[in-house]
């Protein structure tokens, strides 16, 4: 299995990802470098992308700064040893703060091992993550992208994708995730650069910073 560990990763995916589907040469000349954005892997990783999920970027920032804040150390043993009355101040929503104590719990007992979901194959990964009540599909492939260095996954249900794919291959609509999860299957084993390259294509279209968004 191949693993996405520096930019130098990105470059050769970019390459192969470009043999297999030429017409994306032209999405790729349009956007400059294609960013690695590599975050370690581990509960604090899976907690931001957990928190980027909020209704406005503003309001994710400001939330993440106060776990940062109240937690010290980010670790699942010390997230779940944060008093309760200072992580009710965090103001994340219920479903979220209970999500992040359901990660914390299994990460914490060992039922949950973040760092090893680099070394496993996409399909178990992702079963692993989404066992977690609360952590959805998007939440999982974003979090075995950009922690995991996973060189073949693809959040079909991102928004952002489906609008930059739409806008650079001048589809007609917006394709839906699963529409988008077919059309990605040509760039495997490379999707995990591809959807980098949408990123960055979708940067380039609306003048903002592209993040995924769920």
């Amino acid at each position: 299995m191949t693993v996405i560990r520096g930019d130098e990763d990105i470059r050769t995916g970019l390459a192969a990802l470009l043999e297999l589907d030429p017409s994306l040469s032209l999405v790729a000349s349009g956007c400059g470098p294609v960013p690695l954005r590599l975050s370690e892997p581990g509960f604090a990783g899976l907690a931001s992308i957990v928190v980027s999920q909020m209704v406005s970027r503003a309001s994710a920032d400001a939330i993440w700064g106060r776990i940062v804040k109240g937690a010290d150390l980010l670790t699942a043993e010390n997230y779940l040893a944060i008093d309760p009355e200072i992580s009710a101040g965090f103001g994340l929503s219920r479903a979220k703060a209970q999500t992040l104590l359901r990660i914390a719990t299994a990460v914490a007992e060992g039922e949950l091992d973040l760092e090893a979901l680099s070394k496993k194959e996409a399909a178990t990964a992702m079963a692993e993550l989404t066992a977690v009540k609360g952590v959805g599909p998007w939440t999982a492939q974003v979090y075995l992208m950009f922690c995991g260095g996973h060189a073949d996954i693809f959040p079909a249900g991102d928004v952002a994708l489906q609008a930059a794919v739409a806008h650079a291959l001048a589809l007609e609509a917006r394709p839906t995730t699963s529409q988008l999860a077919t059309l990605a299957e040509k760039w495997s084993p490379w999707r995990s650069v591809a959807a980098r390259l949408f990123w960055a294509h979708y940067a380039v279209i609306t003048r903002r910073e592209a993040l995924p968004i769920a």
